[in-house]
């Protein structure tokens, strides 16, 4: 069973790398730390999602954001309490103005431990400010169904949050209470006994987020069977280039995307630049990995 169940944080832990392993998730990049040792753990014993360590904060957050733009879906961003969580920022930022989606995980201290002079402990509640499609802080982990639901469910919008409306980045603050190393703990020793697996994730599938761009949205008429809609749509499309050729100067910007045509992302971009007779500006994006 890819759950574990040796404590309280590792079953909170493990519940949180096989829900979103199920929604999609393979590519986890985590940063080294004690606070965080119960994600780094969860992540590393599924074996459906890659883990790749990273000594560097700054480092590792700029290689996730490589991955999530090549892929096009949310890699994970995982990291210990404290100021180690600050050296995420400029590629937060970065995955906010591009429109990549991330999911950073930051592990941090119970509220208990929190300004009362405890080592690693800064405010970490909100501290991306406003380059984030959504944040949240997390319960303290706990070994109740329901509280386990919560966390799944939690996870879900999350996981949907990094993708639409708008791709981004969002971020989940995780507190965990000592022990955080895998101890045998007698509350989840009695719940493992009654865990039904595949009643719990029951119904939990991938959410696919479909192409968002203008470009993706022009192009996805309806099927030949819904006649009336396709008529319509096009007539939207001519009605629009023509109000855009009684102008008599224009240009294209075309910032970085992520299509899942590049090819014909290019050549529509070309072809609306030739009819319009507008120049093309473009931002260069260097390869990722």
């Amino acid at each position: 069973m890819p759950i574990d169940f040796r404590n309280t944080n590792t079953l909170w832990a493990s519940i949180l790398a096989e829900t979103l392993q199920r929604l999609g998730l393979t590519t986890a990049v985590i940063c080294p730390g004690s606070r965080s040792a119960p994600l780094t753990i969860a992540f590393a014993q599924n074996n459906q999602i890659e883990t790749i360590p990273i000594l560097d904060e700054r480092s590792a957050s700029f290689f996730a954001l490589g991955i999530a733009k090549k892929s096009g879906l949310p890699t994970a961003l995982i990291c210990t309490s404290g100021t180690a969580a600050a050296n995420f920022y400029p590629a937060i930022i970065e995955a906010r103005e591009s429109r990549i989606p991330l999911l950073i995980f930051t592990a941090d201290r119970p509220p208990e431990l929190r300004d009362c002079h405890a080592g690693q402990a800064i405010d970490q509640v909100k501290m991306y400010g406003n380059y984030l499609n959504w944040q949240v802080e997390l319960a303290i982990p706990s070994a109740e169904i329901a509280m386990l639901g919560y966390l799944r469910q939690t996870l879900m919008y999350a996981w949907d949050r990094s993708q639409f409306p708008t791709p981004g980045p969002v971020h989940l603050n995780i507190p965990f209470r000592d022990p955080l190393v895998p101890i045998s703990d007698i509350a989840v020793e009695a719940l493992e006994a009654q865990f039904d697996i595949a009643d719990f994730f029951a119904g939990l599938e991938p959410i696919v987020v479909g192409e968002t761009s203008i470009v993706g949205q022009a192009s996805c008429l309806p099927n030949s069977g819904d006649g009336q809609d396709a008529r319509s749509t096009i007539r939207v499309i001519y009605s629009t280039i023509q109000k855009w050729q009684q102008c008599s100067r224009g240009i294209i910007i075309a910032g970085v995307a992520q299509p899942k045509d590049a090819e014909k992302y290019c050549s529509a971009i070309a072809q609306i630049s030739q009819l319009l007779n507008w120049p093309v500006l473009a931002e260069g994006f260097p390869p990722t990995i």
